[in-house]
C-alpha cells in the first residue's frame, strides 16, 4: 500500500510512519525541515518537504496515496480540508489524529470522577470547540465517500521511532525537573489521564487502516495513572527531589497555559472499546508507572 503520512518528522508521525514501512508499505512522509530527511530515509520513509499550507502539495500526494494519515495536527482546519477534499469519492481510508484534552476539565490538578466512552462525548469547553470541530469534519467526509476515521490518543509514552523526537506531557515533566532539580506537578497532582504506549498507538493505526468502518471515533487508550503517582516514579527514575505541588499559575509561567491547564493540570478520563470491538486491537503495554521506572531514562 502507498501511504502518505503528515508529521513524519515528528513523535506521533514518524513511530507511525516507521511501523508502516517496517511492515512493507511504501511510506511517504510530511516534514517541515529538510535535515529531517536523512532520518526518514533510514527508517524506510520517504520524505517530503512541505507544510500544512500547502493544500495544492496535500491534495496531490492524497490523490496519488492508497491511504492518508493525518498526525501533523489536531487543529490544522485547512489541511484536514484539503485532504479530505482531495479524497472525496475515492473510499480511502484517512486515519486523523486527535487528543483527549478535548475532554478535559482544567481542574488544576484535582481529581475527577468523569469518565467518558465513545457514546458519551462530552459538549466541548470554548477551548475545544475548535478542535472538535475538526473531528466532526473528519467524521463528515464518510458522507462523501472518504473512508475517514478520528483516533483520539490519550497521554501517549514512551520512545519514538525517529531521533529527537519526543511526547508532548511526560518529556515537559522531565525538562522541568531536570532544570530545576525538582520533580513537580501541577496543583496537587490528583488529576487523572488515561494513557497508552507509542507502540500501541502505531498498531491502533496499522490496523484502523485495514478495518476501520468509515466516520468512526475511536479513544486510544489501555490504563490510566494519576499524575502524583507518575511524578513520584519520575522522580525515583530520575534520582531528583520531589515530587512537589505546584500553583497553577506558576506551572502556566513554565510550560503555558494551554499545556499546564490542559495537558498536565486536567482530568482526561476515556475508556476506548471500538479499537477492541472492530480491530481487534489488543494492547500490550499497560503500566506508564512501570515504564517511567524501568524505561524512561536511556
Amino acid at each position: 500500500m502507498n501511504i502518505f503520512v503528515t508529521g513524519a518528522g515528528g513523535f506521533i508521525g514518524g513511530s507511525i510512519a516507521a511501523g508502516l514501512a517496517r511492515d512493507g508499505h511504501r511510506v511517504r512522509g510530511l516534514i517541515r525541515r529538510a535535515g529531517q530527511s536523512d532520518a526518514l530515509k533510514r527508517a524506510g520513509i520517504e520524505p517530503v518537504v512541505g507544510s500544512l499550507d500547502d493544500a495544492a502539495l496535500l491534495a496531490a500526494e492524497a490523490r496519488a496515496a492508497d491511504a492518508v494519515i493525518n498526525a501533523a495536527s489536531s487543529d490544522h482546519r485547512g489541511a484536514v480540508e484539503a485532504l479530505t477534499g482531495a479524497l472525496e469519492g475515492s473510499n480511502k481510508p484517512f486515519l486523523h489524529t486527535s487528543g483527549s484534552s478535548i475532554v478535559g476539565d482544567a481542574s488544576g490538578g484535582e481529581a475527577s470522577d468523569s469518565i467518558y466512552t465513545e457514546d458519551t462525548l462530552p459538549e466541548p469547553t470554548a477551548d475545544k470547540a475548535p478542535r472538535v470541530a475538526i473531528d466532526n469534519l473528519v467524521l463528515d467526509a464518510a458522507k462523501r465517500g472518504v473512508r475517514s476515521a478520528v483516533l483520539c490518543n490519550t497521554l501517549i509514552y514512551g520512545h519514538g521511532a525517529i531521533p529527537d523526537t519526543a511526547s508532548v506531557q511526560l518529556p515537559r515533566l522531565e525538562r522541568q525537573a531536570k532544570k530545576s532539580g525538582v520533580v513537580r506537578h501541577v496543583g496537587r497532582g490528583l488529576n487523572i489521564w488515561s494513557n497508552v504506549h507509542i507502540d500501541d498507538v502505531v498498531d491502533a493505526y496499522r490496523r484502523a487502516l485495514e478495518k476501520t468502518p468509515a466516520g468512526t471515533f475511536y479513544f486510544i487508550e489501555s490504563g490510566e495513572a494519576q499524575f502524583h503517582d507518575m511524578t513520584a516514579a519520575m522522580a525515583k527514575a530520575l534520582g531528583l527531589r520531589g515530587p512537589e505541588d505546584w500553583p497553577l499559575e506558576q506551572a502556566i509561567e513554565e510550560w503555558g497555559y494551554e499545556m499546564a491547564s490542559y495537558g498536565l493540570g486536567s482530568n482526561s478520563r476515556v475508556r476506548g472499546e471500538r479499537a477492541r470491538t472492530l480491530l481487534g486491537w489488543q494492547p500490550k503495554r499497560t503500566s506508564v508507572i512501570e515504564w517511567i521506572e524501568r524505561d524512561m531514562v536511556r
